[in-house]
């Protein structure tokens, strides 16, 4: 018989959020995936109510992004997109890089910037 289970949820990502007069800088660090997609979607969600239309995600730090992830970016990116705005993905490297890249969502944003070396 077993007692006292305990469990632990363990988020691994930090969602900074800095906002400027008429655009707004997102940095990732962590892991982007099905367990925390949702602390960026509402980051976004709250940028797009307050009408900030031109957003940049900085990626430098992100460790993972699975299939989660990207469609958060992507549903952010159609968004504003309809209110002329854009999102670009700035420090782009590993995983994220890689999956834009095989299939072939890089030319889905504004703008995608890779990590500089």
């Amino acid at each position: 018989m077993v007692t006292g289970v305990y469990v632990q949820e363990v988020v691994d990502l930090n969602v900074e959020v800095e906002r400027g007069d008429s655009y707004a800088l997102v940095r990732l660090d962590g892991d982007l995936d099905k367990v925390t997609a949702p602390l960026l979607k509402d980051a976004l969600a709250t940028l797009f109510a307050e009408g900030r239309v031109r957003v940049v995600v900085e990626t430098t730090e992100l460790e993972f992004c699975d299939s989660s992830g990207l469609w958060v970016l992507l549903e952010h990116q159609h968004r504003i997109s309809e209110r002329a705005g854009s999102l670009s993905l700035v420090g782009v490297h590993g995983v994220l890089e890689r999956v834009l890249d095989v299939t072939g969502l890089r030319a889905a944003f504004d703008t995608v910037r890779p990590a500089e070396l």
